[in-house]
């Protein structure tokens, strides 16, 4: 209750869940847009340990900041459980939505279970428009969305299917999984911009074929933590949530 003696409490259409490591130069600019274009949602920023101003910019415009251990899943779970949307919308840091409140209202009006959006990479790689177009085809046809697509879950699905699986690596394949059992998943008529740095920075075909050689080794059984170890280098030593 903010104001008002007579005042009842509301539950919020969208509880926008965003998990940050190191996010303080994109936060600001990122909530900032999220409280203007959508002023009945909730805004809930869970911090995984960074060492930079993320919380101190989080602090300013988060209806909600917590402080959680390191990992995405168990970051986005704690996100979840305390926020209070009848939808839970996951959303990257470096992700936004192009889109305003009324229509993703539209969008998700008498939706039973939960949904993704199309994305658009942005960045200095030529390619990237066509690995764009390659993920929304993918993800249509498969219903597996990866984590910057924006993933919107009812509340009570996310905790029919338990959440996210506590592994540091593939959090985003494996509820997709799990949620696809329960219900068809929906390709959703909204589009969010992603940052296509990791294309930029490492080269745009040997990223895409690194993320496909990982998911691959996914399907055929090797641990989120050895994908985990493979990904960030040989040095890493404890992954983030394996379950361990």
């Amino acid at each position: 209750m903010r104001s008002g003696i007579l005042a009842i409490e509301s539950h919020p259409f969208v509880s926008f869940v965003v998990p940050v490591l190191n996010e303080a130069d994109r936060l600001p600019e990122l909530l900032s847009r999220l409280r203007r274009d959508f002023s009945e949602c909730e805004l809930i920023v869970v911090d995984g340990g960074s060492s930079d101003a993320s919380v101190a910019a989080a602090m300013s415009l988060a209806d909600c900041v917590l402080l959680g251990e390191s990992g995405r899943a168990l970051q986005m779970n704690l996100g979840a459980a305390c926020a209070r949307g009848e939808w839970l919308g996951f959303l990257h840091a470096d992700t936004e939505p192009d889109f305003n409140e009324s229509t993703l209202r539209e969008a998700l009006h008498d939706h039973p279970g939960w949904g993704f959006c199309r994305i658009a990479l942005q960045g200095r790689s030529r390619g990237l428009p066509m690995v764009s177009a390659f993920m929304n085809q993918r993800s249509r046809i498969t219903r597996v969305a990866t984590g910057d697509q924006l993933l919107f879950v009812r509340r009570e699905l996310f905790a029919t299917v338990d959440g996210f699986s506590k592994i540091p690596l593939m959090e985003d394949v494996d509820i997709c999984k799990r949620l696809r059992s329960c219900h068809a998943g929906a390709c959703l008529n909204l589009q969010v911009r992603s940052s296509g740095r990791r294309w930029d920075e490492q080269g745009l075909w040997k990223t895409v074929v690194r993320m496909w050689g990982l998911r691959l080794a996914y399907w055929l059984g090797v641990s989120p933590a050895r994908l985990w170890s493979h990904y960030y280098g040989t040095h890493a030593v404890s992954a983030p949530g394996d379950g361990s």
